[in-house]
């Protein structure tokens, strides 16, 4: 699950789900329900503040807490409630000093007696620095082998010295056998389940693949491709290969296997992989009558002189991202920002398919026509893009993140961590001094996390959170608000089915300026058709936190439905009642 408060330099952004509380709380928490009916457990990660690799060891997350239950708390909170995940993991870094797996107001008092969680706590590999048991860790859930386990000789050191007792040890046996007994586990033992029928599940990857796809720009209507395309060149990305997953816990070896692996550091098992789906195949596949050439865009110049004969070219760009160790900056690597303005410059007709494992700078955007947001698109990656890229597939996704115009509109322009990276000279952050290995890390934001602190300081972003274009057209009415629920109409205006994402914002609080998503629906609608939409607005998402609880001042509130955070409709009145609660959760057993 990760942080709403992803850095868009960060490592793992790949795996998060999106900048926003309640965008998060509830892919999360869906996700969790899936896993889930399978009888497996579910983890939901990191708790919290993970919002940066570079050190991330000993870094140290410093915010109120107001600010925290206001966003990555809160977002916690709601992937919790919809999902019951059985299993909570702590984070490396610390949190306003304490680290993670040992922070009894995170671990205790929030998870356990405000939001009334029974599952339990298990540390990330190699996250544990005590035995914590009593703080509300549970389980240790793996170290390095040259490492000493906390919850191995030392617990029972402990147990022997009277500083856990055995009642604690119980508690957190007690949180594990309920959760695995309640999730089916004893019923349904995974190892006596039949071989993985892998054919429908590479089916569900694809379809997931094409509904994620964001289609940024599409000047002209260059997109989709024209049937009657005699020359398609495809460029660069390793597209006549496969396509780039991000790297580390969540790298798998990709049914079929991988057609390149190139390594990315000294340790054997770390490779950059990439999923045997081709796109230069699936255009081929696409587009029978055409002829569809390769460049591997080593050479701009050549891949320029390539573009000049065709009638359309598809420049594939990669981004890599791995565990431990943030990206650098916003640029496209390997000098790709020059292959596009080159190609561009030679061919106007040429399109760009971001391979990205979260925002990237487009010096270029104003040179090309189209832009496609590809992502990490797995195992079918390749035929999702060309399906999407012919028409077979109208893009529906929204982008779940802000993209910056530069790293200077971020509320931290600096890479946390930079001058670390810096002492290292090449090296893992880790192996500088035990002195040099600290990295407080403020946040400007505070709860305005995300498109929220473009909003605050009047940012203007290359791409915002919500964004997303589609190859039919769309018409929403004005909602209308009444106490915590909004209705409203949407209708296919365009001349082909597809689906759109509706977005509901609060633009203001009790008078004053705050945007907020509160609700979303993704509607798929048949050219011409109109459904009615009802959103059910969670109250915590127009409150605030204070004195130890959630208060929604009285006033007029004012909603709107955008396209994106920043391209808003009319806004609409509502006056709402004062009203203040506070958390009310079972207490921790």
């Amino acid at each position: 699950m990760g942080a709403c408060r992803s850095d868009p330099r960060g490592g793992r952004a790949f795996e998060y789900f999106s900048e926003d509380p309640l965008l998060t709380g509830v892919l999360g928490g869906r996700s969790v329900r899936g896993v889930q009916s399978n009888n497996v457990v579910s983890t939901v990660k990191h708790y919290v503040l993970n919002a940066n690799e570079t050190g991330r060891s000993f870094a140290d997350a410093q915010m109120d807490e107001p600010a925290m239950r206001e966003s990555d708390l809160l977002a916690f909170q709601k992937a919790i409630e919809i999902g019951q995940p059985g299993s909570v993991m702590c984070a490396y870094n610390k949190i306003n000093t304490i680290y993670a797996c040992e922070n009894a107001f995170l671990l205790n008092d929030v998870l356990r007696r405000d939001w009334g969680y029974k599952g339990w706590v298990m540390s990330d590999w190699g996250a544990a620095h005590s035995v914590s048991i009593r703080q509300g860790l549970d389980q240790e859930s793996g170290t390095q082998p040259k490492d000493d386990l906390w919850f191995g000789q030392r617990l029972k050191d402990a147990l022997a010295a009277g500083t856990v007792a055995s009642a604690d040890v119980d508690r957190s046996v007690f949180r594990i056998l309920r959760t695995m007994y309640s999730l089916g586990l004893a019923r349904d033992p995974a190892e006596g389940r039949k071989p993985i029928d892998f054919a429908p599940h590479l089916d569900r990857a694809q379809r997931a693949a094409e509904q994620g796809i964001v289609l940024l720009k599409n000047e002209g209507g260059i997109l989709p491709l024209a049937g009657g395309a005699k020359h398609i060149l495809v460029v660069g990305g390793h597209a006549d290969a496969g396509v780039p997953a991000g790297a580390g816990s969540s790298q798998v070896w990709p049914v079929g296997g991988s057609p390149v692996r190139l390594r990315y550091d000294d340790k054997m098992y770390h490779f950059r992989l990439y999923m045997p789906s081709a796109p230069l195949a699936a255009l081929k596949e696409q587009y029978p009558k055409a002829t569809v050439s390769f460049d591997d865009g080593s050479d701009p110049v050549r891949a320029a002189q390539a573009a000049r004969s065709a009638d359309v070219v598809v420049v594939f760009a990669e981004q890599f991202r791995y565990e431990g160790r943030d990206v650098p900056g916003l640029s496209l690597p390997e000098n790709q920002d020059e292959l596009i303005e080159a190609v561009a410059s030679a061919n106007p007709h040429t399109v760009v398919v971001l391979e990205t494992g979260g925002p990237v700078a487009m010096p270029w955007i104003d040179r090309v026509p189209a832009v496609l947001q590809a992502w990490y698109a797995g195992n079918r990656g390749g035929k999702a893009i060309a399906r999407v890229l012919s028409g077979e597939v109208n893009p529906s996704g929204h982008l779940p993140v802000t993209f910056p115009v530069a790293a200077a509109q971020i509320s931290n322009p600096v890479l946390p961590g930079q001058n670390l990276i810096d002492a290292a000279k090449g090296k893992d952050v880790r192996t500088l001094p035990k002195e040099q290995q600290v990295l407080p890390i403020m946040y400007p934001e505070s709860s305005d996390v995300g498109y929220r602190w473009y909003a605050r300081q009047g940012l203007e972003p290359l791409f915002a959170f919500g964004h997303g274009l589609s190859y039919t057209t769309f018409d929403t009415s004005a909602p209308t608000v009444s106490g915590t629920t909004a209705t409203f109409t949407m209708r296919n205006t365009g001349a082909r089915e597809g689906a759109d994402v509706a977005q509901l914002y609060m633009v203001s609080q009790a008078g004053q300026p705050k945007l907020r998503l509160v609700g979303f629906e993704r509607v798929e609608l048949k050219p011409g058709e109109t459904k009615q939409v009802t959103l059910n607005i969670d109250p915590r998402f127009l409150a605030d936190w204070k004195d130890g609880g959630w208060h929604m001042p009285a006033g007029r509130y004012r909603f709107a439905l955008g396209e994106s955070a920043e391209r808003l409709g009319p806004a609409v009145e509502a006056i709402l009642p004062a009203r203040s609660w506070r958390e009310s959760g079972a207490p921790a057993s």
